[in-house]
């Protein structure tokens, strides 16, 4: 088997963002004859989270995107471009249009095929269903079961066959098994945690239409992409996303290199990449198939989206008229902030953050609640020190939450606490991890799930001191909706609740006024979530 791998230095990447069109190699022409390798070049994004703009480097955007996809199928005669999903929520664009700005971006670029993931439902199904009625590409996902839901039966297929030059190439979904408690699904929605055997039925039906080249499109994290990869066979290649997982050959020294090389359980090589996120970077991955449908030849990695890219202009356009309607909302100032009010995944999925403070103290603030709560994962976004708009606040907070006020008692107190950092080892961190107010606590990861958090204590406020949780007593507790709804693995507040009310004001608009109020915002980390060593 001859198998190309390189690893690209820095410097040679920054030459190639110098370029707009150099930093693409070429693939070989299609086959002549069945003899012949059949090339294939995969374009793939994932997690995407409606960042069609450029980042604060002024590197990313979908307009960029746009002009290196046109470049790259302009060089080879087979190609597809898919998406590994969640495209939903993240910024502006998603609170505004709920979808119908990624159908129509999507489309206009020309995606082949997607898969579902799991912030495809956050806005309920009905505008899940929207959203596959607009799009002109398969959407497929394997795992999920919408057959009794009344927006979305018949409209998701677990797998499709793409008609490429000559050849069927085979396209299967997954979508990762927790969305029923990482989003809004109908009750009715049925997801199905068994990966690999799921997957294995779709290749096994794929290979009996005669179909030898199968791509899986997975939103379901790196390491569960990886026990599929070797639990199955006949997959060759795993587009993934979900965790945002930054797979390259740029740098030199590093532990992950694009693709992932594996081999399922018939001894095959399985092909596993990811693109990190919020379209900074498009995968490209060019691979050669043998007669049989085996991989002969691959080689690829990501392509940077470089300010030094041209914007294709028709794409540009098209985003200048979706972001009308967000101008006016995005230049309301209602206050200013003194600090960077740090909230990206990578701190307030795993510690005490400054946004993850700011919010929980607006809601304890609003309420009057001995406690407050805020997952980190209903957290998207930083402000940057200086003046803050109404549009910055909601790109923080894009779910439309409510406030939920409610009882618990000391014990369900500490559950819900300990399920706040059951899987805070966990590399990419999980949305659950819990952002407080009125309280403090300590955990320690190294200890078993359901006992890590060692220490609990709850503010007096006529004290004005820290005092020990007390198991028995029961204390006022406020939270955003979705976590009191059972989301993120709350089950505790969906069922153990006092006396809730669901129907408070919007967090988003709550966090506004909290910074109107507080202008300029001083807040600081301090000490009210401690991690053992």
């Amino acid at each position: 088997m001859k198998v190309r791998k390189h690893s690209l230095t820095l410097s040679l990447l920054l030459v190639f963002t110098l370029l707009t069109t150099a930093f693409i190699s070429p693939v070989a022409a299609a086959a002549q004859d069945a003899d012949e390798p059949f090339p294939l070049t995969i374009m793939h994004t994932n997690d995407v989270h409606a960042h069609y703009d450029p980042n604060r480097e002024g590197n990313g955007g979908i307009a960029r995107e746009a002009t290196v996809v046109n470049q790259i199928r302009g060089e080879v005669e087979n190609s597809l471009l898919l998406d590994a999903g969640a495209q939903f929520t993240g910024t502006l664009y998603h609170v505004q249009h709920r979808g119908k700005d990624a159908s129509q971006l999507m489309n206009f670029l020309g995606y082949d095929a997607m898969t579902l993931g799991n912030h495809e439902f956050d806005n309920g199904e009905e505008t899940l269903a929207a959203f596959l009625n607009a799009v002109k590409f398969p959407v497929v996902t394997a795992n999920v079961d919408v057959s009794e839901s009344a927006d979305l039966a018949g409209m998701i297929e677990p797998y499709t066959i793409l008609e490429v030059g000559e050849e069927k190439v085979g396209i299967i979904g997954l979508v990762t098994p927790e969305t029923d408690i990482l989003s809004s699904p109908g009750k009715k929605t049925v997801f199905d945690s068994d990966l690999a055997g799921v997957a294995q039925t779709s290749v096994d039906a794929l290979t009996a239409e005669g179909v030898n080249k199968i791509i899986l499109l997975s939103h379901c994290g790196y390491e569960a992409d990886l026990a599929t990869a070797q639990a199955t066979s006949g997959i060759d290649m795993i587009v993934g996303g979900h965790s945002h997982t930054f797979l390259t050959n740029m740098f030199s020294g590093g532990e992950d290199y694009y693709p992932t090389i594996l081999a399922g359980t018939d001894g095959n090589p399985v092909l596993v990449v990811q693109a990190s996120e919020h379209l900074e970077f498009l995968g490209r991955l060019d691979v050669e198939f043998d007669a049989d449908g085996l991989l002969t030849d691959w080689d690829g990695d990501l392509i940077l989206l470089s300010q030094y890219i041209a914007p294709e202009p028709t794409t540009n356009v098209m985003l200048k008229f979706l972001a009308k309607p967000i101008e006016e909302l995005t230049s309301q100032e209602i206050g200013e902030t003194a600090v960077y009010l740090e909230g990206d995944r990578s701190v307030c999925r795993f510690e005490e953050c400054l946004m993850g403070n700011l919010i929980a103290d607006a809601i304890r603030e609003e309420t009057g609640v001995q406690v407050a709560l805020q997952n980190g994962g209903g957290i998207r976004a930083s402000i940057e020190q200086g003046t803050v708009t109404l549009g910055d606040v909601m790109t923080v907070l894009p779910f439309g939450n409510l406030i939920s006020t409610f009882e618990l008692t000391g014990s369900d107190l500490k559950e819900v606490l300990e399920n706040g950092v059951s899987r805070v080892d966990v590399e990419e961190g999980t949305g659950r991890f819990l952002q407080v107010s009125g309280l403090r606590y300590t955990f320690d990861a190294a200890r078993p799930v359901g006992s890590r958090v060692t220490k609990v204590e709850i503010w007096n406020a006529e004290t004005e001191a820290y005092e020990a949780l007390n198991p028995s007593a029961t204390y006022t507790v406020g939270a955003n909706d979705y976590i009191r709804g059972g989301g993120d693995g709350y089950s505790v507040l969906a069922e153990n609740s006092i006396n809730p009310y669901d129907f408070g004001s919007p967090l988003d608009q709550v966090v506004a006024d909290y910074i109107a109020a507080n202008s300029p915002v001083e807040i600081e980390t301090d000490g009210r979530i401690i991690i053992a060593k």
